[in-house]
């Protein structure tokens, strides 16, 4: 997807779907560094408006799959492939001047401008849609391109292998919507969700050396989910491991400890996996 700026594009988001199956990922810029860069490039843009398209656009999407096949599932075919192409021609018809889906390329993605729309024929969407948005759209750090260490997205990567290695990927909610348990336009999502038991379990990336302060939005979000789901556990995946002697992780973990989050250090994610794994459904 593609933001204008003067005469040029900027990519803010990474759209993959399977013409066969109707399965479907997006990703769009939300990091505090992501929106900075947007923002440089484009000091007129509207955060809000970025923010809100995600959930704008899988709505679309669910409502499209329900109106091609009662059962809310697409159809295999060629005839899907080409429904799917038109419905997105057609949306890119009602977005604004200033963001534009980009022209599809060869694996089926799009990526949305404010970024390139491409038709990805990959095994993994989600490996793909990682692929695609650190190629496309996530800030370069150095030498890396998926982001420096402590970023999200890094950690992101790691837990997913982490996950998959478990065999436990395909058990997961992926990005959940805060909303759900909020209030309708939270853009904040949370990075997994799982049951087990009858208890419903979160599990969400959490900087401490980027963005300590994200633990009080988290904590307001459990609280909220608390009040609608009647069993439920959280855990926070710190890029470090918090010690009490430093004022800025002493504030993260007696955030978490009071919301009743479990703090997990990333390099100790997949030994609580592995703990973790006979118990999810």
């Amino acid at each position: 997807m593609l933001l204008h700026v003067t005469s040029e594009w900027v990519n803010i988001g990474v759209l993959v779907f399977d013409p066969k199956t109707g399965e479907r990922r997006l990703r769009l810029v939300e990091e505090p560094d992501e929106l900075t860069r947007v923002h440089r490039l484009h000091p007129e843009a509207d955060e809000s408006l970025i923010l809100g398209l995600r959930d704008d656009l899988e709505d679309r999407f669910q409502r499209a799959s329900e109106v091609l096949d009662g059962n809310g599932q697409l159809h295999s075919g060629e005839n899907d492939r080409k429904d799917w192409l038109k419905l997105l021609d057609k949306w890119d018809d009602t977005l604004s001047n200033a963001l534009q889906l980009a022209p599809q390329k060869g694996v089926y993605a799009n990526s949305l401008q404010l970024a390139p729309r491409r038709a990805v024929y990959a095994g993994d969407l989600d490996e793909e849609l990682d692929r695609l948005y650190a190629d496309h759209v996530a800030p370069i750090h150095g030498a890396s391109r998926v982001g420096a260490p402590g970023s999200r997205a890094t950690m992101r990567a790691h837990c997913a292998q982490v996950w998959k290695a478990a065999r436990l990927w395909d058990r997961l909610e992926k990005r959940v919507r805060a909303g759900e348990f909020t209030f309708p336009g939270d853009p904040m999502r949370i990075d997994y969700g799982y049951r087990r038991n009858g208890t419903r379990g979160f599990v969400q990336t959490l900087s401490v050396s980027r963005s300590p302060g994200e633990v009080k939005s988290l904590a307001y979000t459990v609280e909220r989910i608390r009040e609608k789901v009647n069993s439920s556990e959280f855990a926070a995946v710190t890029d470090v491991h918090l010690v009490a002697e430093n004022e800025r992780h002493r504030f993260v973990q007696e955030t978490l400890r009071d919301a009743g989050i479990e703090a997990v250090p990333l390099e100790g994610f997949a030994v609580w996996t592995t703990r973790l794994r006979p118990l999810i459904q």
